[in-house]
């Protein structure tokens, strides 16, 4: 490894980028490569074996090309798909994505947590297993959105979002009545939902934490590396879509990598 990482960032489309933002203020000194496999948007609609066909060779390919120090699968639904998987296959470390389970059942004053993911990851035996180790006693509601990562996408884009899209993605994961019984604790359990964290508040019947796993992952991602000695490249920074559409970044998108503007 050089004195300045190449972290790989990988996801379905732009959900990955709340990941890639705390990465990048942990580790400003990376170069980063972020790939989103619009080709194949959203994993939530395709079964598991589905996933693990397109991503196992998908990955490889991008490895030997790129040769990453370390892959971040910044989507819920692929890592309790193929995590596993890439682990067995490749000998790179991967940093993955998974509901924040134990972390919210562990803050949780009313026991009652509500994981809000696709559809997919809500189902996978990955996510029930989380909450048979670690749900602590709480009470755990999962919330299967079919729709919510693609209604990020689109308001990331600039597009019009409606408060009522919205709210019908999100209401199923307010259960409980009276202020001691009620969910106080929401599992953002995929990467796209922080992208509307702002609305995902203002539409909220009552006040929630809200659960969101990046930190965390950035930590995990500074623990597996040696601290960087190279000076930081505000220009060093690249993102691929795999449809091979254009790519039109725009002043929303920037942040998400550090002011750096990707090639």
């Amino acid at each position: 490894m050089g004195e300045r990482p190449t972290i790989l960032v990988f996801d379905s489309g732009l959900g990955g980028l709340t990941v890639l933002r705390e990465i990048v203020r942990a580790r400003h000194d990376a170069h980063y490569l972020y790939v989103a496999d619009d080709a194949f948007f959203p994993y939530g609609h395709h079964s598991e074996e589905e996933i693990i066909a397109r991503v196992m060779p998908l990955i490889g390919d991008l490895i030997v090309e790129h040769r990453p120090d370390l892959v971040v699968i910044a989507c819920n639904t692929m890592s309790v798909s193929v995590m596993a998987h890439l682990r067995a296959a490749y000998t790179v470390p991967f940093v993955g994505t998974v509901p924040a389970i134990k972390p919210a059942c562990a803050a949780s004053k009313t026991k009652r947590v509500s994981v809000l993911g696709t559809k997919a990851t809500v189902k996978r035996e990955y996510t029930q297993a989380l909450i048979r180790d670690f749900a602590q006693g709480c009470e755990v509601t999962l919330v299967g959105s079919a729709e919510l990562a693609a209604l990020a996408e689109t308001a990331l884009s600039g597009g019009e979002v409606s408060d009522e899209a919205i709210r019908a993605e999100l209401e199923p994961c307010f259960v409980g009545a009276g202020e001691d019984a009620r969910t106080d604790t929401i599992v953002l359990a995929c990467t796209h939902y922080p992208l509307l964290l702002d609305r995902l508040n203002e539409l909220a019947p009552w006040p929630v934490d809200w659960i969101d796993p990046a930190p965390a992952i950035a930590r995990r991602v500074t623990s597996l590396l040696p601290e960087g000695r190279g000076a930081p490249d505000a220009a060093d920074a690249k993102m691929m879509f795999t449809s091979g559409r254009p790519r039109r970044l725009s002043a929303a998108l920037t942040p998400f990598f550090g002011g750096r503007v990707p090639a």
